[in-house]
């Protein structure tokens, strides 16, 4: 069932109960190394060639199949719908989702990760709100209004946020936010005795570029600090259960743990996303998900300086 949501005068929208999300705020992730699962399962039909339509048709169905803890985008490389189901996943899971695709379910290719999906909630620097600890991503800024962008699910239901833990020294307030459909949202620096570089640990962050495939990336966050790898695949979504369903995001295989969210993922001097969520952890690796920061500029407005 879906969360009932409202959305108040300000334009932030909120959660009716943070329960949930504070629930993932303290919750850990189990090891994710992705592993094919056996070939009468998860392998594609490689004797059809499928269109565009018929992948399209077939990523809609597992939209539709609705199953919690499940990943997909459409590889053009290959012709398939790439889907990643974490441990939760059943097979009869599996077999509900090839129910749903029909004439078009050897267009599924489907890969297995132990661990979970789940929002990295707990990236740069570590920035708090009222009961949680999330990681900035990049800062930005509209005319002479500075403001630090991060994940969507760190800013439902958040007020004001803070520097540290004890929350002594505030930033400003979440002025917007959008979770689920994207996870982006926007926090306005209202103390001006703050710093706000454009930069991501030493690298100068200089403008925004949009991920492809191969693509070389780091991603730093406030748990786990910067590691590396690379794009695997592009426009994905991603069922986290309860209703949260994400959409566009990037897929990598650059590990990430709770407190990482909302962090940068970046290219050389280019900023590319915003960490979303996925499964595993920086000691045996992981998939994890990223908002692009394009679409995150695009809504609010906001440039890289």
């Amino acid at each position: 069932m879906r969360i009932k949501r409202t959305t108040p005068r300000d334009g932030v929208t909120r959660r009716s109960s943070l329960s949930r999300l504070l629930a993932v705020a303290t919750a850990g992730l189990a090891a994710a190394a992705v592993v094919t699962a056996p070939a009468t399962h998860a392998n594609a039909d490689t004797t059809r060639t499928y269109g565009a339509e018929q992948l399209s048709a077939a990523s809609a169905a597992v939209l539709a199949a609705d199953v919690a803890g499940t990943a997909w985008h459409t590889d053009p490389a290959t012709g398939t719908v790439v889907v990643t189901a974490d441990a939760t996943v059943s097979g009869t899971d599996i077999a509900r989702l090839k129910r749903a695709a029909g004439a078009d379910a050897g267009a599924l290719r489907i890969e297995r990760t132990t661990g979970t999906f789940r929002p990295l909630l707990s990236g740069g620097d570590a920035v708090y709100a009222d009961s949680w600890r999330c990681s900035l991503g990049f800062n930005v800024r509209k005319g002479s209004t500075y403001y630090l962008l991060t994940a969507g699910h760190c800013t439902e239901g958040a007020g004001t946020w803070y520097t540290s833990s004890g929350r002594t020294t505030a930033i400003g307030p979440t002025v917007g936010s959008r979770f689920p459909g994207k996870d982006h949202g926007l926090v306005r620096y209202d103390n001006g005795s703050l710093s706000h570089p454009g930069t991501v640990g030493s690298t100068d962050i200089t403008g925004a570029a949009k991920a492809y495939v191969g693509m070389p990336v780091k991603r730093s966050g406030s748990t786990t600090g910067t590691h590396s790898g690379t794009v695997t695949g592009l426009n994905a979504t991603v069922n986290y259960g309860g209703g949260d369903i994400v959409r566009g995001m990037i897929r990598t295989n650059v590990c990430a743990e709770p407190g990482d969210s909302g962090g940068p993922l970046y290219s050389g001097s280019m900023a590319v996303g915003l960490t979303s969520g996925g499964s595993g952890n920086c000691r045996t690796g992981g998939t994890t998900f990223y908002q692009p920061v394009t679409a995150a500029l695009k809504a609010y407005r906001v440039s890289i300086y």
